[in-house]
């Protein structure tokens, strides 16, 4: 599924998202309780949005899913759902704002916070500071930046993951 795809969906429904955040937001939740439901995060998800047609709730319904398939499998092939490298660096940027604000919401509905370890609270604590990043990038050196991040961002996934769902092993 491409970014546009989903984008247009979650936009169409409601202005104020984006598929990044959409993406966060499932990605979130489901590192927080790999049990969780797409039925949950959709209804939290159109929460105050115009309904979507069955045909898209069924692509957000596979997206979730496809999520949830990939970050079980231990080929390391997770990946944030971001605008390609056709878009603007600017906007690429912003998206990744938009992913941590998401993926951040999605751990706090369904994890508490009184039982990370250290290193879950810092990694958090790290995405919390991606949701303050300059959207004013170009260049180089910001696109450079721009790949270590979301590089690191893929890792503290699945480190957040295995730690967040210790209990359940």
């Amino acid at each position: 599924m491409t970014y546009q795809v989903i984008n247009a969906i979650v936009v169409h429904s409601d202005p104020e998202l984006s598929a990044a955040q959409a993406h966060g937001m499932a990605t979130g939740m489901l590192c927080a309780d790999e049990q969780a439901q797409s039925a949950v995060w959709l209804n939290e998800l159109l929460r105050h949005a115009t309904p979507v047609t069955d045909e898209d709730r069924t692509t957000l319904v596979h997206l979730f899913e496809d999520t949830q398939s990939l970050l079980m499998t231990d080929e390391f092939e997770f990946d944030l759902l971001l605008p390609g490298d056709e878009a603007l660096l600017s906007e690429q940027v912003e998206a990744l704002t938009g992913w941590c604000q998401g993926f951040l919401w999605g751990v706090g509905v369904t994890h508490a916070a009184s039982d990370l370890s250290r290193e879950a609270a810092d990694i958090l604590k790290d995405i919390a500071e991606f949701t303050k990043l300059d959207t004013d990038a170009e260049g180089e050196e910001d696109e450079n930046d721009f790949v270590e991040i979301t590089e690191y961002m893929r890792s503290a996934v699945l480190l957040l993951r295995s730690e967040l769902n210790k209990e359940d092993e």
